[in-house]
């Protein structure tokens, strides 16, 4: 029942975005759209940013981010719902879709990285490396879902890959010899 909640109220948010930004949406304009009280929401979520990230992480939950097969489906995802990405985009609030993303996926990266490497420690310039390569990959992908009409989602995916430093790709696709490739 609750994730029948959670996504009802992410539809309406969906709604009001393909017409307003965030920071033009209030929270009773929310509940109104989607017929919840307020306590409802905030049950569920802590702010209206809360929601959008929250729709950002389901679609972007099985995505497996060393595949280029799976991460170009999920940026697909991300074109077919343009509006959403594109509103969530703009916002420049402390509490910015990109900022959300760039968290997660330099989680998940870290995580990845913690398991093929057998530690729960990585050396400083690991964890340098996965932030740079994650601020790059989160910007490079908003660019593309936003002004590029023309390169398919795989070579996108497949040029970060190849702009992943060094060390990370020998941790992630295991030396030069399985590194993504054209």
């Amino acid at each position: 029942m609750a994730d029948t909640t959670k996504l009802w109220i992410a539809e309406k948010m969906k709604e009001l975005m393909r017409s307003k930004r965030i920071e033009k949406i209030r929270v009773t304009e929310i509940c109104a759209r989607a017929g919840v009280e307020r306590p409802t929401f905030y049950y569920h979520f802590k702010d209206k940013y809360d929601l959008v990230a929250w729709i950002f992480f389901r679609s972007s939950y099985d995505t497996d981010v060393i595949s280029v097969e799976s991460s170009a489906e999920s940026m697909n995802r991300m074109k077919k719902d343009l509006i959403f990405y594109k509103r969530a985009y703009e916002d420049s609030s402390q509490n910015a879709l990109w900022r959300y993303m760039l968290e997660y996926f330099s989680d998940r990266y870290i995580k990845i990285a913690q398991e093929k490497l057998g530690t729960q420690a990585l050396d400083a310039q690991t964890l340098f490396s996965i932030r740079l390569y994650c601020c790059g990959a989160v910007e490079m992908s908003r660019r593309w879902v936003l002004y590029d009409d023309i390169t398919p989602a795989q070579t996108e995916v497949m040029m970060m890959f190849r702009s992943m430093p060094a060390d990370l790709g020998r941790i992630y696709f295991g030396g030069d010899e399985s590194f993504p490739r054209p």
